[in-house]
């Protein structure tokens, strides 16, 4: 007598349902560094305009030496301030100084607003040494731009500044992998924020030419030495590891700020 196994409906036809396997979070644990590079630019920045205005104010009243040269309107100004043939006389701290000045109220609330937001981020994730090179180098390469391509007098942080979303954008674009989505959508954002303010810079008075130098040489140094993330540990506890070290950012820093100090002598001779 023959034994048969029970059959079901459609037994042969039948398919193994797919296995869903539901999506996990994973904790990563981000840079808690301290902003204090950050606070100390923008309180030294606050402290020099300060002093802007008081010089200014003595100077105006002649209790204060008038400024020996036509421009500038205070003693900080008179002797920092971005003027292409006294740089060619050989001021060239004048490459650097202005990043340290502003022309008023409004010009130093919107610089130092922008530092405020997206200083302390970078700064976590870059260093704190490493976010003043980054800094310095971005506010350099902003003034030998407008050194070359412009002949007004200028100052203000926003060389710099722009150095900073330059670098932001960078280090976000080389980390998408990391950051997952999000990163198309910060991108995103800082592209309308940058065209926007060059949309700005095209009124009168306002130095475009040195909104794109410092927006490239942010770029270029954080491309070049920018952290370089990668996960570290098990899920769901993970951390991120630069696989750049530490002091490849003040290497191409350094680089930058030699390339756009090369331009600046070369356009001087020129």
């Amino acid at each position: 007598m023959e034994n048969k196994l029970p059959e079901t409906p459609d037994s042969g036809n039948a398919q193994p349902e797919p296995i869903r396997i539901e999506p996990q979070r994973v904790r990563v644990r981000l840079p808690q560094l301290r902003p204090y590079v950050t606070y100390t630019i923008l309180a030294l920045t606050v402290l020099v305009f300060l002093g802007q205005m008081v010089t200014g104010e003595l100077m105006r009243s002649g209790l204060l030496v008038v400024c020996p040269y036509i421009f500038g309107a205070d003693w900080f100004a008179c002797y920092g301030m971005k003027v292409n043939e006294l740089i060619v006389a050989g001021q060239v701290w004048r490459l650097f100084t202005p990043m340290l000045l502003h022309g008023g109220l409004i010009h130093i609330g919107f610089n130092m607003y922008a530092l405020y937001i997206l200083g302390p981020e970078l700064e976590r994730h870059f260093g704190h040494w490493q976010f003043l090179a980054l800094y310095v180098a971005s506010g350099f390469a902003g003034i030998v731009v407008s050194f070359l391509l412009t002949a007004a007098p200028s100052l203000g942080a926003s060389t710099a500044i722009f150095g900073l979303l330059g670098a932001q954008a960078a280090f976000i674009y080389q980390n998408q992998g990391v950051f997952g989505p999000r990163a198309r959508g910060a991108l995103r954002s800082i592209l309308n924020i940058a065209v926007i303010n060059f949309i700005i810079g095209l009124s009168p008075g306002i130095d475009n030419w040195a909104h794109l130098g410092g927006l490239v040489g942010g770029g270029m140094v954080t491309w070049f030495g920018g952290p370089l993330y990668r996960l570290e540990g098990e899920a769901p506890d993970l951390s991120l590891a630069n696989r750049r070290g530490e002091a490849v950012l003040f290497q191409a820093s350094f680089g930058v700020v030699v390339l756009f100090a090369l331009l600046a002598a070369g356009g001087a001779i020129l």
